[in-house]
């Protein structure tokens, strides 16, 4: 009896133990331009976390070239940019995470034309968009129901720089909060700066204000694109579009001091070149950047832990024209592809010791993808 009561005990808690590491779940919600008729909105696929399968699970229609998303932190809410020239704007979606359903629930000015980039804050209260076309940045509140309410800053720039007609203005490209909740990122290729910005997430509306100091300024004629943050939140790392580098910085509270700048071409190379994005991987270990043009490739680094700079390690076609956007998955075993001109996104198996990637067997065909985001649905 004694035995069979122990037995019983054991397997409930192996049966709780299974539960509570059983694998996350994760669904991949994709942005795409739909002005050339191949693509109707944001789609939402099921992702496989063992074989890195893509699995068509929903989709939202009629919505104007929605490039570039962002997801609440309670995953009740996806917001989209529309690049739409004069009437751009940023919208907000009801998001059902078991379903993949979304519903519009209403939009706002973006804060500027032709946004490129749309963030949120860590609390949720806040959506930050980058305006390409007019430079400027913008800080839209997040109403208790998920909508965005109409007292947004709007924050505009000016200057230029060397490489015309790409630096002829201001060209903000992306806006990312550092891991505290602190600080917004400001990416401005038009003038080879990267703005910091104060963030209050107590205020209700107007939450930014400039750091000190207010920008680091990177060399001339480079065109800082897109950024992003180790885990660790001291070190970070831009891409460069123009001069096809990457700058390594360390942080601390709103500062960034360069360490390093090494560049993503291979030797002797002389072609077109239009640097893209930027991920970490999530142990650290390694830094992955895309290049379009001519070359259409994801670049790998390894990262000096103490130091935060970067060792080129290798680089890996991706299979497609113009990889504007790519992903890490969770899990970080995967890494996927958005190749915009060619319609299709690659999946690729990442190795953790490294950092190489090898195709896998999965592809996904959809129209002019531009962002892939990852959301837990479990």
């Amino acid at each position: 009896m004694k035995l069979t009561k122990l037995s019983a005990l054991g397997a409930a808690v192996l049966l709780f133990m299974g539960t509570a590491c059983a694998q996350k779940k994760y669904d991949v919600i994709i942005g795409t331009y739909t002005n050339t008729g191949k693509s109707e909105g944001i789609y939402v696929y099921s992702f496989n976390e063992e074989t890195g399968a893509l699995t068509y699970k929903n989709k939202v229609g009629n919505v104007d070239n929605p490039s570039y998303l962002t997801v609440s932190p309670d995953r009740k809410f996806v917001y989209a940019i529309s690049e739409s020239g004069e009437n751009s704007s940023v919208s907000a979606f009801n998001y059902d995470v078991a379903t993949g359903a979304m519903s519009f629930i209403n939009k706002q000015p973006s804060g500027g034309r032709g946004p490129c980039y749309v963030e949120i804050d860590h609390t949720g209260k806040f959506v930050f968009t980058a305006n390409y076309g007019s430079g400027s940045l913008a800080a839209v509140p997040v109403l208790e129901d998920g909508s965005l309410g109409p007292d947004l800053q709007q924050i505009d720039h000016t200057g230029a720089s060397m490489v015309k007609p790409s630096q002829k203005s201001p060209r903000m490209h992306s806006v990312v909060m550092d891991p505290e909740n602190k600080f917004l990122i400001a990416s401005n290729l038009g003038t080879d700066k990267i703005g910091i910005y104060h963030f209050d997430a107590t205020k209700k509306s107007h939450p930014l204000t400039p750091a000190d100091p207010e920008f680091v300024s990177l060399e001339p004629g480079s065109g800082p694109r897109h950024f992003d943050f180790h885990p660790n939140g001291k070190f970070a790392y831009s891409v460069h579009e123009l001069d096809a580098n990457i700058t390594a910085f360390t942080y601390n509270n709103g500062k960034l001091t360069p360490v390093q700048t090494i560049t993503m071409l291979p030797d002797n190379f002389e072609g077109k070149t239009g640097a893209a994005d930027i991920h970490v991987s999530p142990d650290g270990k390694f830094v992955y950047a895309s290049n379009r043009l001519d070359l259409n490739e994801i670049v790998i680094y390894s990262v000096d832990q103490s130091t935060g700079k970067l060792t080129f390690v290798g680089r890996q076609s991706s299979m497609g024209n113009h990889p504007r956007n790519f992903a890490i998955d969770p899990t970080g075993n995967f890494l996927l592809v958005a190749n915009q001109n060619t319609d299709d996104i690659y999946v690729f198996k990442r190795n953790k010791e490294t950092g190489l990637l090898t195709l896998t067997d999965n592809k996904l065909e959809l129209g002019r993808p531009v962002c892939l985001k990852f959301v837990a649905v479990n």
